[in-house]
């Protein structure tokens, strides 16, 4: 598809390697600012709804092992309510 592109710009086609080249690092380089990007905002909204764990967030070993995680008990409430409908 490339290919067609350049030929129809008037560009060589063995321009193909080098621009696959640098686009290969600039998707790279966009990945990293994507991932950045949708982590600080998960941050924030964490923040902003009171539910960021900043021990956590701070603990340079988190992640390291696995462990359960328990979910609110609002969730616990709700279920019921959906059991006694059916």
């Amino acid at each position: 598809m490339l290919a067609m592109v350049l030929n129809q710009v008037g560009l060589p086609l063995e321009g193909i390697a080098l621009i696959m080249g640098v686009d290969r690092l600039l998707d790279m380089i966009r990945t990293a600012v994507n991932i950045t990007g949708d982590s600080a905002v998960s941050c924030i909204v964490a923040k902003s709804e009171n539910e960021l764990d900043i021990t956590r967030f701070q603990d340079p070993h988190a992640g390291e092992e696995e462990e359960e995680i328990h979910f609110d008990h609002h969730e616990e409430e709700k279920q019921p309510e959906l059991s006694r409908q059916q």
